[in-house]
């Protein structure tokens, strides 16, 4: 039995959970499309669309701080009929500094990159074409995520 056509769309500044997240609940059913890991949008398009071409699921594993940003991916998702759900990560600032401080190498942003992040971010909601809206909370122990309806 093939998983459902989801475009699952996290939004959340860096260091908040998301990719932790991805892990423990996608990595064995959702593809994850990461900029990180792919390092340009071209490359991006050409994994969503074979996601989209073959009805593959698949996880939006960035910060997604804008309804703009967000609507690249659920326009196209909405095309092919997936089913859209928006996880939004709980965005400390302090907090998700502190744990940024704590990376290593490449995957310490620099600080003015996560505070650029948190003064873009913007809640998702419905209206902009989500089925679903999950709120995750990461801050209750390392590791450990609470996640509740929007």
């Amino acid at each position: 039995m093939l998983p459902p056509m989801e475009a699952i769309i996290f939004t959340g500044i860096q260091a908040s959970g998301k990719s932790t997240f991805y892990k423990e609940r996608f990595y064995d059913t959702h593809l994850r499309i990461n900029l990180d890991m792919l390092h340009s949008r071209r490359a991006e398009d050409i994994i969503l669309n074979a996601c989209l071409w073959a009805q593959r699921p698949f996880v939006v594993d960035n910060t997604n701080p804008s309804k703009e940003e967000r609507a690249h991916y659920i326009e196209r998702a909405k095309f092919y009929k997936y089913r859209i759900i928006s996880y939004v990560f709980a965005s400390d600032l302090q907090i998700c500094l502190q744990r940024n401080k704590d990376r290593a190498g490449k995957k310490r942003i620099p600080e003015g990159g996560v505070r650029s992040t948190y003064a873009r971010l913007s809640p998702p909601s419905m209206d902009e074409g989500f089925d679903e809206i999950y709120f995750v909370d990461s801050y209750v122990a390392p590791g450990k995520f609470n996640v509740r309806p929007w």
